[in-house]
């Protein structure tokens, strides 16, 4: 059996201006003074971690702030704001899921974000992508250690029962791709609107939409 592995909530959605706009909301009710610009928060974008970038965007600064706690509120407005934000799925994302299903291949969902941001995004976009369509969803709760760290997709292909060599995984950021591949798995790189001039070289492929006969054309002939 193979699997198509969905590497971020922002591989499903565009979501990365909302949650900019959710930094921003949060640095208000915590009477911070600041605001990420879409120019500051592209220079943010290589690693993952939205409290990692809030202690350091603090430290350069030379301020002082809960960075867990600043996002915490920031997680809440972006659950709140994506339920009204009528988001809708990326290009072919919902079709390249029902084309993977029809073809007997299993479909994971695999972030290091938490279960209350991938709940709020799916709920978003149900009906066009659910959270039944998922054979396995990975989140910040099911594993150590967040991306780059190859945890995230190691506990998908175990749960699956698959073979790292039978599965592809979709991703929109360098930490990702780099999560990926130390799990064994090939990933072809999904840029987001503020990811797009990332540096994806190290991806097998990279695309501007997704479909299902190319990601399944990545995997060894034998494996359906």
């Amino acid at each position: 059996m193979s699997a198509i592995l969905f590497g971020s909530i922002s591989t499903l959605a565009d979501t990365s201006e909302l949650q900019r706009e959710s930094f921003n909301k949060a640095f208000a009710t915590h009477d911070l003074g600041w605001t990420w610009s879409r120019e500051d928060y592209l220079e943010m974008l290589g690693a993952s971690g939205g409290a990692d970038r809030i202690a350091a965007y603090a430290a350069s600064r030379d301020e002082q702030v809960d960075a867990q706690a600043v996002h915490l509120t920031k997680s809440q407005i972006f659950q709140e704001d994506i339920a009204t934000a009528g988001i809708s799925a990326r290009p072919d994302v919902a079709a390249t899921i029902a084309d993977a299903k029809e073809a007997g291949f299993k479909v994971g969902l695999v972030t290091t974000t938490s279960t209350q941001n991938v709940t709020a995004l799916l709920e978003a976009l149900t009906p066009e992508v659910t959270a039944e369509m998922f054979d396995v969803i990975v989140d910040i709760t099911s594993v150590p250690d967040r991306k780059p760290a190859g945890d995230a997709y190691q506990h998908a292909v175990r749960s699956l029962g698959d073979d790292a060599a039978h599965c592809v995984a979709i991703e929109d950021n360098i930490d990702g791709v780099t999560s990926a591949q130390a799990a064994g798995i090939a990933c072809v790189a999904f840029p987001n609107a503020n990811t797009a001039e990332h540096d994806f070289s190290a991806a097998q492929q990279r695309v501007d939409r997704v479909q299902f006969s190319q990601l399944a054309s990545m995997l060894p002939t034998d494996h359906a």
